[in-house]
């Protein structure tokens, strides 16, 4: 993906931070414009709601110039979207007013069938210099289970419509044919083709933005201070790894199993730094896996560069810059590297795990307080579908739900949040019975979840959700049902996630992770509650008033103080509460 960066008087440069940053934020306002855009106009709960979408940059090279604060795990749909057009057509025989769209991780870069990309070229004096391009979850687009992901599928050709790269527009008109094939085979027709539209529009927002910048400064000042900006981010982050001894970390996570049962299947990353340089090699992890479990190269290089940047400069500006420092090492066969066809659908649970891992193999290498306990590193998932009361066909509800963060050397994890890759947002009980015949019986954090210690990890989330009509598809998984969350410096793990149908029912009944789907009948409901993040430091370095603030907020029992704090600390607890809540 990295590409040679030099400036256009191939000089050695000394760049102003502050220029940078400003030039760097008039990018990314386009971006954010663009993204807003896509949010606002799209039609589908999963992307005007969850916001699960995300938008980004491209000089006419392919090299990434801006990307909006959205989904981390885009990063890969995007790039290898643009790599892809440029891989297929010759410069020339790119259009202004064209626009593409792919969505295949093995033909044109992407990550999973249902993430649709959408890449715009822009023209400038009648010269392709930049690409407009992104990405939005689509909740079906086929395949053999509804919402086109499966934890079983044992290829691709399960997992939905693959779409190549394909021209989706020309003269800035969208090619009606293209857009009712991918929408003929999705179980939500209308909703495909109005956000394929909104999609195509967003970045017709981004194109003009663009021709804004430029009229403004003038394309050749324009396009060296992009190539400042790469070469500035470039030399920063390998001042930060520079600033890291020589040596090499190694880290261990564990997904549940591969989708069709069996053992938990290990993603082990090593991390070495070679003076400015890092090498990301992921040997020992676990073979291909079975079910939908595996990674695609894009996929994993988002994943990488997320931690890398998260870890060492979390202000780092997002472009091409932050690729050229780091090298990947990905076996050939495994989860993290499979070969054709292997379904890859499940890809963002795995991601989950394999940030885990390389946030993990830093640990050696950074100094005690830039320490992360880990967070519950999963994506889980609820998935319904059945007869739509609002119009005539289907309905598919896509939902991931967040869980407890890790917790920092001198700060508790969050809790209920998405970690990692899944930056997206919920979806309000409110506008999820509005949109579906779902009832939304319980949503909430559970309580003593988070990992115990001197700073507890963060809790997970209960969602119970209940069917209002029969021949209702359902389908739910989690990850860490098996494997909890690690903890770092005697603190305590984190609480393990659990799937159960009919709560409260005589039918209740734990369901095991990562199973087909099922259906249920009107009345009928499934929770699924998320892991908690691992703790840091011993239990008895906790602060009595923060053990009585979380027993006041119902995060934390009397039971789980006496069990893992101990008597002493609960005494003290009691004698800290007001007298309405000292009967514990």
């Amino acid at each position: 993906m990295s590409r040679e960066l030099t400036s256009k008087n191939n000089d050695i440069r000394v760049f102003d931070p502050i220029t940078m940053e400003v030039f760097s934020n008039r990018l990314l306002t386009i971006t954010e414009e663009m993204g807003n855009t896509l949010i606002r106009a799209s039609f589908s709960p999963n992307i005007k709601e969850r916001k699960d979408c995300s938008v980004a940059l491209f000089d006419y090279m392919g090299r990434l110039i801006s990307q909006a604060a959205h989904i981390p795990m885009h990063l890969g749909s995007l790039a290898g979207g643009v790599e892809a057009l440029l891989r297929q057509y010759e410069i020339e025989d790119i259009s202004d007013g064209d626009a593409f769209m792919c969505n295949d991780p093995y033909l044109a870069g992407g990550t999973h069938a249902p993430d649709i990309t959408i890449v715009t070229p822009i023209f400038c004096d009648g010269n392709l210099r930049f690409f407009a391009a992104n990405i939005g979850h689509h909740s079906d687009v086929g395949g053999s289970a509804p919402g086109s992901v499966s934890p079983t599928a044992g290829t691709v050709f399960e997992e939905g419509l693959r779409i190549p790269l394909v021209r989706v527009a020309r003269n800035n008109v969208p090619e009606p044919d293209i857009l009712a094939f991918v929408s003929s085979n999705s179980r939500e027709p209308e909703d495909r083709i109005v956000d394929l539209k909104v999609q195509i529009a967003a970045n017709e927002r981004g194109k003009r933005l663009v021709h804004q910048l430029v009229a403004q400064l003038g394309l050749d000042a324009v396009e060296q201070s992009i190539e400042d900006i790469l070469l500035y981010t470039e030399r920063r982050l390998r001042g930060r790894i520079n600033g890291i001894a020589n040596g090499s970390g190694s880290f261990t996570t564990y997904m549940d199993d591969d989708g069709l049962g069996g053992e938990p299947v290990p993603i082990t990353a090593t991390v070495t730094v070679e003076d400015d340089s890092l090498v990301v090699d992921f040997e020992g992890s676990g073979r291909q896996s079975r079910g939908g479990y595996n990674m695609p190269e894009s996929a994993m290089r988002a994943c990488v560069y997320y931690v890398v940047k998260t870890l060492l400069d979390p202000d780092l500006i997002a472009n091409e810059g932050m690729f050229g420092a780091i090298e990947l090492k990905m076996p050939q066969g495994t989860i993290t590297n499979p070969n054709f066809p292997a379904a890859v659908g499940m890809r963002a649970a795995t991601a989950q795990r394999v940030a885990g891992a390389v946030i993990g193999a830093f640990a050696p290498l950074l100094p005690a307080e830039r320490l992360m306990a880990s967070g519950n590193d999963a994506m889980p998932a609820i998935v319904m579908s059945g007869q739509s009361r609002r119009r005539n066909g289907t309905y598919v509800y896509v939902e991931t739900i967040g869980g407890g963060s890790g917790a920092l050397y001198t700060e508790d994890g969050m809790d209920g949040t998405h970690v990692h890759i899944t930056n997206s947002s919920n979806l309000p009980a409110e506008a999820l019975e509005n949109e579906y015949p779902l009832l939304v019986e319980e949503y909430a954090l559970v309580p003593d979840s988070g990992g115990y210690g001197q700073y507890r990890g963060g809790l997970g989330i209960a969602r119970q959700i209940r069917a209002l009509d029969d021949g209702t598809f359902c389908y739910a998984s989690t990850e860490g049902t098996v494997v909890p969350a690690a903890a770092l410096l005697g603190g305590g793990t984190g609480g393990l996630g659990s799937i159960t149908r009919d709560v409260g029912s005589a039918q209740e009944r734990r369901i095991p992770a990562n199973q087909p789907g099922r259906v249920l009948q009107a009345g009928e409901s499934i929770r699924v509650e998320t892991p908690g993040g691992g703790g840091v430091g011993v239990p008895g370095s906790r602060a009595v008033s923060a053990l009585a603030t979380d027993f006041l907020g119902g995060k934390l029992s009397a039971q789980a103080i006496l069990d893992h704090y101990g008597a002493a600390q609960l005494e003290e607890v009691k004698r800290l509460l007001p007298d309405w809540a000292k009967d514990v």
